[in-house]
């Protein structure tokens, strides 16, 4: 028997060399998210001959009714692809065919709750993705519950929010998937960004039963470290600081890697003086226990809304000729961090600098933040009035005339000017890196793109709203200047990608899809329980043009709720956002100069740029002769051994494969919606494929296409 043992050995060994070269296993291709492949069959010598080899339509019947993009990044398990559809049902594909095995409808009988999903987890044969505020675990090879895990095959994402107050009902979902550590799901969560925000701890979830096996306090609660960074119990009433991006894992060490949002609510901290740790930083935890490893926090006391907004990626690079395993972040506001995998140190300088601390009444600005000396940012981290659009005369003085009613033009640049009420321009929320995260080749080469994306926020008083719903006589219009204008606009047009024009809502919801998410909150909208049923009602009709009863004579009170003490719930914040918009021309491209856009390679043993190019292109400029401009990306890059960069999460509707080596253009495809989600790749009987889900949304038309293609001549 022992004589056969090495044959045996090398078989396994072979096929576990096999999966792990023609799978795409994990979300971000592998447990380090490096986004990296090493196939190699469709290279820079055929890639231009790649075609489409199958087309799987996820849509429901009644997408056009509703604006869901799909962000899914799929899977690939033994030659079966499994992604998500618009409406978070699940499928199980033939990779080669594209014919469809099996599909589960969570919401079966019963009204959906979306969120967007990045990704699914697969571990043992179990498939584990959230929708709403449950998490479920389906067979693999049936697509039914798993009866034994959780509750007849979910469980509660409100497990382990321990607050001073009920959780259940607060919007709480995870647009992320989560990460297997042996037997334990680890799972982060998207919560609310107002007064109403539930705590975004992190949890580990025992894979099998679905227990919840250890809570880690992203708020720390007495005796925890950090706690004295927050005021006295923050944790009873604090929310935010949670982990949508989603997570990276060292299996040898043991150790999940996360990065974290910014506290609630946004723009005004006056609640929360200190640092508030661990708000805006990058963590290490044992993956068994939820015991804090390390730290490094990014942004102190965030005002901006600049968190954390993809995976850490995982590598090994030789610096000052030495192989070290790091850990690369790259961040909403463009920087790009390189810490070692062991302690959190960077290898590169950091410099600590005084910032301006003149904040809103009751705020408490931090007197520095940090700037990496290397590599240097992604994209520009100020605005000034040399920065404004010059693609023509008249889009400059459009824009011009904006900002010299702003802070910027009346103070020296700088990307910490605190929210004020006359308004500010920031780099950061949408710009620099995006939740499609980056790739890594085994180079140590760097691939991120990046958005250069200008935005104008003005703060407005609770006093002030109060009196100008006060002033308005009929109830719907007064409802939704409290609840509902911070966002959408006193105008009702949202920006028209991230937050929808709600002046022609009437054209694709039915008011009790309205109400629907009203109550339960949808994407990037929370939910809104506290509502009445009368006052949802005034608010739906006021947005479909109906008649609202007037406001009771001589009723001067407030319809939001009081302002309440910190350590009430919900938090009603002094100060919230009045316009929170991007800055634009009059015709609607961003207010400054190109590039509005770029792909980037950045060789981390130096720190130096390999090159950065534009991604996207608003064809009726380039026919001006304007040189392509870029325009804002959502998903990632992917990389592989054949020296290509697969991308797609443009508005222009296009699927590009770039040289690695140059940057430059080799392949293009344009797809029947725009992209916004990350293509992998895989192989399945010597067969190379690429696939992407192109299901549109941020205003653009919407779809619900899996696209696959490979070289001609193939199986």
């Amino acid at each position: 028997m022992k004589k056969f043992t090495p044959l045996l050995l090398i078989i396994v060994a072979a096929c576990t060399h096999s999966h792990s070269h023609t799978d795409y296993r994990a979300y971000g291709g592998n447990a380090a998210g490096n986004r990296y492949s090493p196939l190699s069959r469709i290279n820079k010598t055929n890639v231009s001959t790649l075609q489409l080899a199958w087309t799987y339509n996820s849509a429901d019947t009644n997408i056009a009714k509703h604006e869901h993009e799909i962000q899914c990044q799929p899977i690939v398990i033994d030659g079966i692809l499994y992604g998500t559809s618009s409406t978070l049902k699940l499928f199980a594909l033939d990779a080669a065919t594209g014919k469809q095995h099996w599909q589960f409808d969570p919401f079966k009988n019963k009204r959906p709750r979306i969120n967007q999903c990045r990704g699914i987890t697969w571990y043992a044969g179990r498939l584990f993705y959230a929708t709403g505020s449950d998490c479920w675990c389906v067979d693999a090879n049936t697509g039914t519950p798993v009866n034994s895990f959780g509750d007849s095959g979910h469980i509660s994402l409100y497990a382990g929010l321990d607050l001073n107050h009920p959780v259940e009902g607060l919007y709480v979902t995870a647009t992320s998937p989560g990460i297997i550590y042996k037997n334990t799901l680890i799972i982060g969560s998207a919560v609310s960004e107002s007064g109403d925000a539930a705590p975004g701890y992190l949890r580990g979830f025992d894979a099998r039963s679905g227990k919840l096996l250890w809570t880690f306090h992203t708020i720390p609660q007495p005796g925890e470290p950090a706690y004295n960074t927050w005021p006295k119990d923050a944790y009873k009433f604090a929310g935010g600081v949670n982990n949508w991006s989603g997570l990276s894992l060292d299996e040898k060490r043991g150790t999940v890697y996360f990065g974290t949002g910014s506290p609630s609510s946004d723009f005004y901290g006056g609640d929360r003086p200190g640092d508030n740790l661990y708000s805006d930083c990058i963590l290490a935890l044992d993956a068994a226990t939820g015991k804090l490893r390390w730290y490094f926090q990014t942004i102190h006391h965030d005002l901006w809304d600049r968190d954390i907004p993809c995976p850490p990626n995982l590598t090994t690079i030789e610096y000052n000729g030495k192989k070290t395993d790091v850990l690369v972040q790259s961040t909403k506001d463009g920087l790009v961090y390189v810490l070692d995998r062991d302690n959190g140190t960077s290898l590169f300088p950091i410099e600590e600098r005084p910032v301006p601390t003149i904040g809103l009444p009751g705020e408490h600005p931090a007197a520095t933040q940090r700037y990496p000396q290397k590599p240097l940012p992604l994209a520009r981290q100020t605005i000034a009035d040399t920065d404004l659009t010059n693609i023509s005369p008249q889009a400059h003085a459009f824009v011009k005339n904006i900002y010299d009613h702003t802070t910027n033009a009346k103070s020296p640049p700088d990307k910490f000017l605190p929210p004020d009420t006359l308004g500010t321009l920031l780099v950061g929320y949408s710009g620099g890196a995006e939740w499609g995260g980056n790739a890594i080749d085994p180079a140590g080469i760097f691939y991120q793109n990046s958005n250069e994306a200008p935005w104008l926020l003005k703060m407005i008083s609770r006093e002030d709203r109060q009196k100008q719903a006060a002033g308005n006589a009929n109830l719907g219009s007064a409802l939704y200047a409290t609840n509902c204008a911070a966002c959408h606009g006193a105008n009702r047009k949202g920006n028209g990608h991230e937050i929808p024009d709600l002046t022609t809502v009437a054209q694709r919801l039915r008011p009790a899809d309205i109400a629907s998410i009203v109550i339960h909150g949808q994407n990037r909208m929370p939910s809104f329980p506290q509502l009445s049923e009368p006052q949802r009602a005034a608010i739906i009709n006021y947005l479909l043009g109906k008649q609202n009863p007037s406001r009771p004579p001589g009723n001067d009170q407030p319809l939001t709720a009081e302002h309440r003490d910190p350590t009430n719930f919900p938090y009603s914040p002094p100060y919230t956002s009045r316009v929170w918009d991007k800055l634009t021309d009059s015709d609607g491209y961003p207010g400054i100069k190109p590039p509005w856009g770029t792909l980037n390679a950045i060789d981390l043993r130096t720190g130096d740029y390999r090159w950065r190019v534009p991604l996207g292109e608003f064809p009726e400029l380039t026919r001006k002769g304007i040189p392509p401009t870029g325009m804002e990306s959502y998903g990632g890059p992917l990389v592989t051994a054949g020296g290509l960069l697969f991308i797609a999460g443009t508005r222009d509707e296009m699927l590009r494969a770039f040289d690695t080596r140059t940057g430059t253009i080799v392949w293009q495809y344009h797809l029947p919606n725009a992209g916004f989600a990350t293509p992998i790749t895989y192989e399945v009987d010597g067969t190379q494929y690429i696939v992407i889900a192109a299901g549109g949304g941020r205003g653009l038309p919407t779809g619900g296409n899996y696209l696959a293609f490979k070289l001609p001549g193939t199986k």
